[in-house]
């Protein structure tokens, strides 16, 4: 096989790896989400928000400080990405107008017209990671705001709404998270093509064990939230009505919550 036609055939290769087990990935997460983990977090984010505000004087405070650790994390991968991004601008404006020889390193497609590919498909990765972390930070700080309002269990609406939005901040870190995995590969194809497919295939059997979960995680969890559901009955027994404890006082003690006088 020729030099140069291996950057055609093997990075669409990878790139195909990649996509069909990211494909799998989300069909599975709509049709069994707790086989992933993704799904079991959303699901257990859900039940996060129900706990928190069934009582926000109480855990306002520790709600709070949960969403700020996530605003925080997705902070440091969008100012991440986007040096990245400004690191890969400077660096192809100063080589574009000087002629360099490709390295003795990489195996394939050495044309100067492929090296700017090469850079801005990594730039473009990184932009999106970086788009994505900042929609995650818009979530994350619109859910700071809802999950101190005063609420109730039977306020159904305002719950899921606010646990619908902190779920779209986390998919959204997850997206930006995907998009940093997806430049391990692109950064290996300066190197050539044949280190960036095998990335890919590495990567994505790397993601398959950490994107899947076991039977035993999947039973901890459904224990787990049977126990807190035991624990939300018990906090919350039904309470008589003041007319039910005066009729009942008025039963046991007839002579004492009578008006009447006592005749001997």
């Amino acid at each position: 096989m020729e030099e140069n036609k291996l950057d055609c055939i093997l990075v669409p290769s990878g790139l195909f790896v990649f996509a069909v087990y990211h494909v799998w990935l989300l069909l599975t997460i709509l049709r069994n989400p707790r086989r992933t983990v993704i799904g079991l977090n959303a699901e257990s984010r859900h039940q996060w928000v129900h706990s928190m505000m069934t009582d926000p004087l109480k855990n306002g405070v520790l709600a709070v400080q949960t969403i700020r650790n996530n605003i925080m994390a997705s902070t440091l991968l969008a100012t991440t990405a986007i040096t990245l991004s400004s690191l890969i601008g400077v660096f192809v404006s100063s080589t574009s107008s000087s002629d360099n020889t490709a390295s003795e390193l990489v195996y394939g497609n050495k044309t100067s017209i492929l090296s700017s590919i090469k850079y801005f498909t990594i730039l473009l990765c990184f932009l999106f990671a970086f788009l994505c972390n900042v929609q995650s930070i818009r979530y994350y700080a619109h859910c700071s705001f809802l999950v101190t309002l005063p609420t109730s269990k039977g306020k159904r609406d305002s719950l899921e709404y606010v646990a619908r939005n902190l779920n779209r901040g986390s998919f959204f870190w997850s997206f930006g998270l995907r998009a940093f995995y997806l430049s391990f590969p692109l950064l290996l194809w300066i190197f050539g093509p044949i280190p960036m497919f095998v990335c890919s295939c590495t990567m994505s059997f790397i993601l398959y064990f950490l994107d899947t979960t076991s039977s035993f995680t999947r039973e901890l969890h459904n224990h787990s939230l049977k126990e807190e559901r035991k624990h939300d009955d018990l906090e919350s027994p039904i309470q008589p009505s003041e007319a039910t404890q005066s009729e009942n006082s008025h039963l046991q003690c007839p002579l004492l919550n009578s008006n009447n006088p006592v005749v001997t």
